[in-house]
């Protein structure tokens, strides 16, 4: 057997007996939140500052505080914040008829037996219920779902999300949420702060919004024109210079997400109400922290130089620059100008001798180089798939 075919052959054989790391973006259940580059998955603590930021915040409110809409226990009987359930192909598809047929997705959905439901099964509220698929990696989202008791559901209104791709809803369709935005990707989970952690930006509500919607939002809920309103899908994000030191461990995490990612504005509701899921390893005390916040600690964000197509939450992310791969003196080059670094032995062109330096230090690009560099198949992550795509191609 040549090089080449032990290469190839031996590498996918590793591939099934041991895995390789990627570039992970947010994951639940080993299903990843987005590509990594998706606009919910990308800092945004470089941007600049909205040139309506001061009338923005004001109208929110500068002396309002900081309201964590997540906890343990329950709050008037009904788990604090929005649950979400783990559903897979064992879960059977139920029809669901909707008030808003016109801007939801027609299912059917997989809504579990006993679904946990925003507020609880007896709740008159939204009545949210999320349900991520692990076997298909979609998202399915309701608004005011109820059970008709012939084993069908109703609900104000339903989305479904491919969490593999980028794509938006149809513009001026609302989802389970007033900008027309998913859900799920937004909420603060216990996990991922005890991780240390969050790497995605925030939902959060107000009680005032325009009549209009900003990328990547794709739906308005409001009567008012008036410009000193923030639009749905307006991202803001905690000073840079607002000191978190004194916080609890859960709060910090909280807040250094707010600083680095943001938080973008999602539905009509409280003022500076962040959204996150019930669980009882929250530290109430702790998050109470959160509420000495006040509107005047934050700025909105001008994310617009992200957006690549208005119809898709891929972000434009500039990357840092390649470095020299381990053993060699120079960085890789992109001898065809397309954005893929495939000349990785930096020769100036591209061969076989790449491929074999690819597969060799996958580990150590995943770890040390820019994703979009090395992200052949554009799938959000670097991995083996992307050797033989470059293979493929040689």
């Amino acid at each position: 057997m040549t090089l080449r075919n032990q290469i190839y052959c031996g590498g996918i054989l590793l591939v099934f007996i041991l895995g390789f790391p990627q570039a992970q973006a947010t994951a639940i259940s080993g299903v990843d939140i987005f590509p990594q580059d998706h606009v919910w998955n990308v800092p945004i603590d470089t941007l600049p500052v909205d040139a309506r930021s001061a009338d923005y915040v004001s109208s929110i409110g500068t002396t309002s505080h900081l309201h964590p809409d997540f906890g343990a226990g329950t709050w008037e009987g009904a788990p604090i914040g929005i649950p979400y359930n783990i559903v897979n192909n064992s879960v059977s598809k139920k029809t669901v008829t909707f008030d808003y047929d016109d801007e939801s997705d027609p299912g059917p959905y997989p809504v579990p037996a006993n679904p946990l439901i925003e507020g609880g099964p007896d709740s008159d509220g939204d009545r949210h219920i999320l349900m991520l698929h692990t076997d298909e990696k979609k998202l399915y989202e309701l608004y005011y779902a109820w059970p008709v008791g012939d084993g069908t559901w109703t609900a104000g209104s339903g989305a479904i999300y491919d969490l593999t791709k980028y794509d938006l809803r149809p513009d001026t369709w609302t989802s389970a949420d007033a900008a027309g935005l998913d859900m799920l990707p937004g909420l603060v989970r216990y996990d991922e702060v005890a991780a240390g952690e969050i790497t995605h930006a925030i939902r959060f509500t107000a009680q005032k919004t325009q009549k209009a919607h900003i990328w990547p939002a794709r739906h308005d809920a409001s009567s008012i024109t008036d410009p000193r309103y923030p639009p749905m899908g307006q991202r803001f994000r905690l000073k840079a210079s607002f000191d978190t030191s004194g916080y609890g461990p859960q709060s910090r995490v909280v807040l250094e997400a707010l600083k680095k990612y943001g938080m973008i504005l999602s539905d009509n509701g409280g003022n500076w109400y962040i959204s996150g899921v019930p669980d009882e390893r929250w530290n109430n005390d702790d998050l109470e922290g959160l509420k000495q916040l006040k509107g005047s600690d934050f700025e909105a964000v001008n994310e617009s130089s992200l957006m690549i197509n208005k119809d898709s939450g891929r972000a434009k992310v500039s990357s840092p620059g390649v470095i020299a791969l381990p053993g060699q003196s120079s960085a890789p080059t992109d001898p065809d100008k397309d954005g893929k670094y495939e000349d990785l032995n930096a020769n100036g062109r591209k061969e076989f001798a790449d491929v074999v330096l690819f597969f060799d230090h996958l580990d150590w690009i995943v770890a040390h180089e820019p994703l979009a560099a090395f992200d052949y198949n554009a799938n959000g992550r670097v991995e083996f798939a992307d050797i033989v795509m470059m293979y493929d191609e040689l």
